[in-house]
């Protein structure tokens, strides 16, 4: 459009308030538009804006004020609403035959509900009006205008955008990289350093380090799959991804796979609590032989712990404020390696019971920690027995931190998928290193006498040792911290399949903890041992979590146009899901033929 023209018109829906007008916006109402050189140029204004202050009659045609133009060049006045007007500086052609008549604007007393005053609008209108009238001389400022409007469209524009950002959750990057570290690492190192040592003994030290190895490049790769599903789809919730990949079936088959694993892991970290808090309160209290107190049955302390310390941290709405006890919780583990370290230089080999060690040192005759020729204290390399079936199994427990990631990664800090991959790369080195020395000194030190849970077997030696009594009581704080943040992931699955569009409600958050630490208790109470929570739970919900579910919701999510069906990163993606069918059947193959060999420790008492 031309200055000097009737700018187009809209209908007016109350008819008889007004003499002529077109539709204004109060913000550009005095903005000069387009030149007449981006006539071409479609939706060069801006595309978007408020909803106009006023609107407008139109104005009665004189006989041939439309439809022509005179030949001007120069910034045009727009009185189009821009959400409505279609042809902006690309309107009906003119012809240069005629000149356009002038445009006469009233205030519209209708205001649209968001109050403005009217006086703005007179005085853009008159300015408007005597701009429309008065052509632009020739090498006016034109690029001072035209940089001017589009600065405060662009500032305009980002605002709006700003305003309707949508937030995943309203504590989206308030934890710091360190924080998420802590937490992450604290999710990965649990109960599961207990069992290692037993593990090595049944495979032997390099098939270890080899199984250990593989299983950690894996859980990395995994961690990596989620990651960029999430910024694939925008879903940082392991349940959704598998609604966006299968509908509700994987919605469901995810959230139960994460109930189980948890579950399954917080009942073996009460069951420490359960069988170790009663030998620190026995040493502490120098009792031999204790009479039935209620305060050394396990089964109070445990809930007792959980009411007094794991509720309470259970209770957080945002999961960064566990980094601190989860700082802690870490530096409890790191103080039971450098015990661990140490007693391997310190207990003989065969070591001796605390009864027989007891009797010996009274004539005189300790046996020497120099027992390396004993067949019994020769490390073996490689070794395969019924026992190895739990290997694997713990192995894959020991690493599962794949629910907890997707939360994590939503309250870091400025979240990026590379950053977040860094904080769970060196969560995942950190923790491999501690397991393969915690796993390998243990071993060392009591060969083929070592037990399913470490700790036990050196209350056989002497359950009075104040070194000892230190690492039960560093290993049970650090178990207890983390029960909370296994908790969330679970908390959060049974929201996704129960109350999916509810928002955050106080009484529903702390109902649902309070009901899991309540089951979690009464399995701790009447399950057989450590071990079969280790087999069972490892063997089917920890492959699905880090092998299956991730691969299987990358081939299905991720376009074919994108990335092809048989392109290296799906073949990887397939052959990464087979992995993991196979570790489940392998696993739970040994374990049913342990079982009904009858060889198998799970069903002897802890």
């Amino acid at each position: 459009m031309i200055p000097g023209t009737i700018a187009p018109v809209f209908s007016d829906p109350f008819p008889g308030n007004h003499t002529t007008c077109a539709i204004v916006s109060p913000r550009f109402a005095a903005q000069p538009r387009c030149p007449a050189s981006a006539r071409d140029t479609k939706n060069s204004g801006p595309a978007r804006g408020p909803q106009s202050a006023t609107s407008a009659a139109p104005a009665p045609q004189e006989s041939g004020a439309t439809g022509h133009q005179e030949d001007h060049q120069g910034p045009e006045m727009l009185f189009t609403k821009p959400a409505l007007s279609p042809v902006g500086c690309t309107g009906v052609e003119m012809s240069e035959e005629k000149p356009a008549e002038s445009v006469q604007v009233e205030e519209n007393p209708i205001p649209n509900g968001k109050g403005h005053e009217t006086s703005d609008d007179a005085t853009a209108t008159d300015s408007a009006t005597a701009t429309a009238k008065t052509p632009p001389a020739e090498g006016a400022d034109k690029p001072e205008d035209t940089e001017a409007q589009r600065a405060e469209s662009q500032e305009f524009l980002s605002a709006m955008d700003d305003k309707k950002t949508p937030r995943f959750t309203d504590f989206e990057g308030k934890t710091s990289f360190g924080m998420s570290v802590f937490n992450l690492g604290n999710a990965i190192m649990g109960s599961g350093i207990l069992g290692l040592a037993y593990a090595m003994a049944n495979t032997g030290v390099v098939l270890f380090l080899i199984l250990l190895t593989v299983v950690a490049v894996l859980s990395s790769y995994s961690i990596h799959l989620l990651l960029k599903l999430s910024g694939i789809v925008g879903i940082r919730a392991y349940e959704q991804l598998g609604y966006r990949a299968f509908g509700t079936p994987g919605k469901m088959a995810a959230g139960i796979a994460i109930i189980l694993q948890n579950i399954g892991a917080m009942s073996s970290y009460l069951y420490i609590v359960k069988y170790e808090f009663p030998l620190v309160i026995q040493a502490f209290l120098g009792l031999d032989k204790p009479a039935g107190e209620w305060y050394m049955n396990g089964n109070y302390l445990v809930i007792i712990v959980s009411i007094a310390i794991i509720l309470p941290l259970a209770l957080m709405k945002q999961l960064g404020y566990l980094g601190y006890t989860s700082g802690f919780s870490l530096s409890c583990m790191v103080f039971f390696l450098i015990a661990v370290i140490y007693k391997k230089f310190n207990v003989p080999c065969p070591f001796v019971d605390f009864s027989l060690n007891t009797t010996l040192s009274a004539v005189g005759n300790i046996t020497d920690p120099g027992g390396a020729d004993n067949p019994a204290c020769i490390p073996k390399l490689v070794n395969l027995n019924s026992q190895t079936a739990y290997t694997i199994p713990i192995l894959a427990f020991a690493f599962v931190c794949h629910p907890e990631v997707l939360p994590i990664y939503t309250e870091l800090r400025n979240p990026t998928k590379k950053k977040m991959q860094h904080v769970s790369n060196i969560s995942i080195a950190v923790m491999y290193t501690m397991y393969f020395l915690a796993a390998l000194f243990g071993y060392l030190t009591f060969y083929g006498e070592v037990e399913p849970e470490l700790l036990h077997t050196y209350s056989r030696i002497d359950p009075y040792d104040t070194l000892i009594l230190c690492v039960r009581v560093a290993v049970l704080t650090a178990v207890t911290l983390t029960v909370p943040i296994v908790l969330f992931p679970v908390r959060r699955a049974i929201q996704q399949m129960l109350f999916p569009n509810k928002t955050f409600y106080w009484p529903r958050h702390i109902a649902i903890a309070v009901v899991l630490l309540s089951l979690i208790n009464l399995l701790v109470i009447f399950a057989p041992n450590i071990l079969g929570i280790f087999g069972i739970i490892g063997a089917t919900s920890a492959p699905c979590l880090i092998f299956i579910f991730p691969a299987v919701f990358y081939l299905r999510i991720v376009p074919n146009e994108e990335e092809p069906l048989r392109s290296p990163p799906k073949i990887i993606a397939a052959c990464f899901a087979g992995i993991g069918f196979l570790f489940m059947i392998m696993s739970l193959s040994f374990i049913i033929i342990d079982w009904t060999s009858g060889s198998s420790k799970a069903s002897s008492g802890h």
